[in-house]
């Protein structure tokens, strides 16, 4: 049987990669023997393992070694190998395919950090420059692009401290979670990121202005709590439309009754917003006084707002191209240090691809399935609260300095 030694180090025991890794081999047909273990003496000692693993052909064993690969298992080290792309937008053959986790490449005898690691990408190596991560379509023809898993080096996340705000929660999805030290500990998070100098994204759907939860987020924003927020034509508009005519989806905010032909004041909000050129213009004309667009205008809160097949006008500043919509999305993700997703499946998974494993995740919503689908596809570093969007925004104002939501309707 063809078979290679590979190194397994790290907090490789507490964390269950030992278990996973060995797991992994005996599930996809292959065998294995450890022959070297050492195991850490303290919490913050590694452990190491050198594990020889068969399989019944070559080809079983190369797939093998790429799924372990995945949670940190080396390789014999050896240079990576570069390709050069065919084409613009096309990759060569058996292109290394990037997982969210810190990733390093051999290249020239040294190890090197791969730059804005995300997931489903490709590692390009241009000549005098570091090493990156690269979506499909920003690759040019003859890049030269990493091919295989040979001079790879993926480093899984590591276990959480005990002292970690998030260290009661386990990887589960549950709606039995302790709901108010959920937020307590992300808004603690928020605290931290801003010490650390980090950025604080926030992704979110229109149901956070069905629900009445939009002065909440306003309050968030205006407190200076968000950085970056990542949304659709939805969440604008209907927030617009509740700061034009007090409406969200013609449902009065305040009283919870329709109104008559409410349902076109979406339309209308669209309408006006058009008319000044954006919402910028909208806001230094005075036409657009409060809400979560205008606190983002006059906070200086970046924003992306991505469209879909189904957005009505859309608004001027949506973008409607997908991938152009993914590179502006993309160009924010830098420094960022904590991530809130709150109710919006595709939004959240959509960034939970770009985000690096680092990024602490919390996606909010109250239906299970969206946390499920967002961690399913590998957001591994994300937890999940299954509750109301309108509670969790409410407490977070309440948890955060400044973010005092008295006067705003």
């Amino acid at each position: 049987m063809p078979s290679e030694i590979v190194h397994l180090e790290g907090h490789i025991i507490d964390s269950l990669t030992l278990s996973k890794v060995l797991d992994m081999i005996l599930r996809e047909g292959g065998e294995y023997h450890i022959q070297n273990f050492v195991m850490g003496a303290t919490r913050s000692d590694a452990s190491h393992a050198d594990i020889e693993i068969s399989a019944p052909d070559a080809a079983a064993l190369e797939r093998i070694l790429h799924s372990t690969q995945q949670h940190g298992v080396q390789r014999p080290t050896g240079e990576v190998h570069l390709e050069p792309a065919p084409a613009n937008g096309v990759l060569p053959e058996g292109f290394y395919a990037t997982t969210n986790l810190p990733t390093r490449i051999r290249l020239n005898g040294v190890w090197q950090a791969v730059e804005n690691i995300e997931m489903d990408c490709a590692v390009v190596a241009l000549p005098n420059k570091p090493p990156r991560c690269a979506p499909m379509h920003r690759v040019l023809k003859g890049d030269p692009v990493v091919v295989g898993d040979t001079g790879v080096h993926v480093t899984p996340v590591e276990r959480r401290a005990p002292d970690d705000v998030f260290s009661f929660m386990g990887s589960e999805v549950s709606t039995e979670r302790p709901k108010e030290l959920v937020v307590t500990a992300i808004a603690q998070a928020m605290q931290e990121a801003r010490a650390a100098k980090q950025r604080i994204l926030f992704v979110g759907g229109p149901a956070i202005l069905h629900t009445g939860a939009g002065r909440y987020l306003e309050a968030v924003i205006r407190a200076g709590w968000i950085d970056v927020l990542f949304a659709g034509n939805a969440l604008a508009t209907h927030d617009i439309e509740r700061s034009l005519f007090g409406t969200s989806l013609g449902v009065e905010t305040s009283t919870g009754n329709a109104v008559a032909h409410g349902h076109e004041n979406h339309l209308r909000a669209i309408n006006t917003i058009r008319a000044c050129g954006s919402i910028r213009s909208a806001v230094e004309q005075g036409v657009l006084k409060n809400g979560i667009m205008h606190a983002c205008i006059t906070h200086n809160v970046q924003y992306v707002l991505a469209g879909s097949i189904r957005d009505d006008g859309p608004l001027p500043d949506v973008l409607t191209d997908a991938v152009q919509a993914q590179d502006a999305m993309r160009s924010h993700i830098p420094g960022i240090g904590v991530a809130l997703m709150v109710a919006t499946t595709l939004h959240s998974v959509a960034t939970g691809n770009m985000l690096p494993a680092s990024v602490r995740t919390l996606c909010v919503d109250s239906d299970p399935d969206t946390v499920i689908k967002l961690m399913d596809r590998g957001t591994h570093q994300a937890f999940g609260i299954v509750t109301d969007c309108e509670f969790f925004l409410k407490e977070l104002a309440a948890h955060l300095p400044g973010a005092n939501h008295d006067g705003i309707s």
